[in-house]
């Protein structure tokens, strides 16, 4: 007979966490909100940041435009740190608390879709990332890999991304602390250079006026909050939490371990893309490093982007189980991480622009993540942060979350409509939206999204919400 699993060791570093998506008693909860800031941190010291820093300048915008855009969109990690706060309040990871807004099998819908399909994407660009790099540094330190060499080197880092992942959150929030300050020194270094070589008085060779600076400063916007807006993991990691741990501070610690760094790394994109063309920096920022910290730098992308791809393939596993498969969180995580591996070597190898159209299609992502945080944030509002982690857990017809058939149309037709909304405003290299080509190019699909969706959401859930939580319990309808 398997071992129970209160008989297994509980979240401890070093040890394989047992918990998947359900309930975490209070008796296994501990640490404190300020270890957040770490764990935001690490994987937000990255390359990533750096690259959507450097592509405001190719946008048009002068530096100091993308200096503001910049501040601006990383400002929407406001949201993500009040989603996290849901997680200490419930118990369970976000892909379970969305259960209030979906229902039990509207959520698996959801789930699939906002949540395990985009993790998976962003772990092949991020494993494809991480990948590149380390080609680039073994080519400096003289080794010439081969086709066989790169297969190897891309399931090593994948197989560290993964042991990171399957041991789980106290291994993830122990080692995050080093990881964090070793990537934090790594990336102040290159700051220093690209300060030193910062061209203050670089302008656009065709500086942009009107409605083409506004499509300008608005694409700008949406392409830096779309980091953060892909997080809506955010309360997997503050679970463990003890449950009186004040929900503003596990927004506050989440915000900053996440805001500061993003947002610092990206001026330093910004600013580096009045020097070197940021369409590919791992290659040009060569030009303003000396050689000795050229490999040091390659080795911070790499680790940086192991960091983060762990966080993203550990709630990947999450979202498998959430959508219904039944196997331990651990299997999940592989499951995913080895899909992961398959989709980056036929990116890597077998295919000329796969990244490429995988990238542009992640464009489109605003659309769905924008208006699912946006009824996300309002769930939590209408709840004030009120979530019981055991009536989350029961997905029998009849449960407080089963709603209708398995579904709440209500929240289900405020996320459509919030989406819908997006997609008439969007503007990509994909898809041009009707109201975005009226309006020459704006791209309005990150506040119409999030406001149509919020607007509606408590438009429709508002009493529903109120009338349950006056009586104590949950709505049912």
């Amino acid at each position: 007979m398997a071992p129970t699993t209160d008989a297994l060791p509980v979240d401890r570093a070093g040890h394989i966490e047992v918990r998947g998506i359900e309930h975490i008693p209070d008796d296994e909860r501990h640490g404190s909100p300020r270890e957040l800031f770490a764990l935001w941190a690490a994987p937000n010291v990255n390359y990533v940041s750096l690259m959507l820093g450097g592509s405001l300048i190719a946008l048009g915008l002068g530096w100091q435009a993308g200096l503001a855009v910049t501040v601006i969109g990383n400002l929407f990690w406001v949201l993500i740190g009040i989603l996290a706060a849901s997680g200490t309040s419930s118990g369970t990871p976000s892909t379970v608390v969305s259960r209030t807004m979906f229902g039990v099998r509207g959520n698996r819908v959801n789930i699939a879709i906002t949540g395990w399909l985009l993790c998976v994407a962003y772990i092949a660009l991020n494993l494809a990332a991480a990948a590149l790099a380390a080609f680039a540094l073994a080519g400096v330190l003289g080794w010439e890999p081969g086709t066989a060499g790169e297969v190897a080197i891309v399931i090593v880092i994948a197989a560290v991304t993964l042991t990171l992942s399957v041991y789980g959150h106290a291994t993830i929030t122990r080692l995050y602390q080093p990881f964090s300050a070793v990537l934090a020194g790594a990336f102040a270094i290159l700051g220093a250079f690209i300060l030193a070589n910062t061209h203050w008085d670089w302008r656009p060779a065709e500086p942009l006026h009107g409605t083409a600076l506004v499509a300008a400063w608005m694409a700008g916007i949406a392409i830096i909050a779309s980091g953060p807006l892909s997080y809506l993991n955010s309360a997997d990691f503050a679970r463990y939490l003890p449950r009186d741990t004040p929900a503003r501070q596990v927004a506050g610690w989440t915000f900053l371990g996440a805001f500061l760094p993003s947002t610092l790394i990206s001026v330093f994109g910004v600013l580096a893309g009045t020097v070197v063309d940021m369409a590919d920096p791992q290659t040009t920022l060569r030009e303003v490093l000396p050689a000795w910290f050229y490999p040091i730098f390659l080795l911070t992308v790499v680790l940086g982007l192991i960091a983060n791809n762990a966080m993203t393939a550990y709630s990947s596993g999450l979202a498998l189980q959430a959508i219904g498969v039944r196997v331990r969180r651990s299997i999940s995580v592989l499951l995913d991480g080895t899909v992961g591996v398959v989709v980056t070597l036929y990116a890597l190898f077998l295919s000329d622009d796969f990244l490429d159209t995988v990238s542009q299609a992640l464009q489109l992502s605003i659309v769905l993540v924008g208006p699912s945080v946006a009824v996300y944030v309002t769930d939590i509002l209408l709840r004030r942060n009120r979530y019981d982690g055991t009536l989350l857990g029961d997905e029998r017809p009849g449960a407080p979350f089963w709603y209708t058939g398995g579904v709440n149309w209500r929240g289900t037709a405020a996320l459509l409509a919030g989406m819908t909304a997006a997609a008439l405003c969007v503007d990509t290299d994909v898809y041009l939206g009707p109201v975005a080509s009226a309006l020459a190019g704006i791209d309005l699909s990150l506040p119409a999204g999030i406001l149509v969706s919020a607007g509606l959401y408590a438009l429709l859930m508002r009493d529903r919400i109120g009338r349950a939580t006056a009586l104590g319990g949950q709505a049912r309808r």
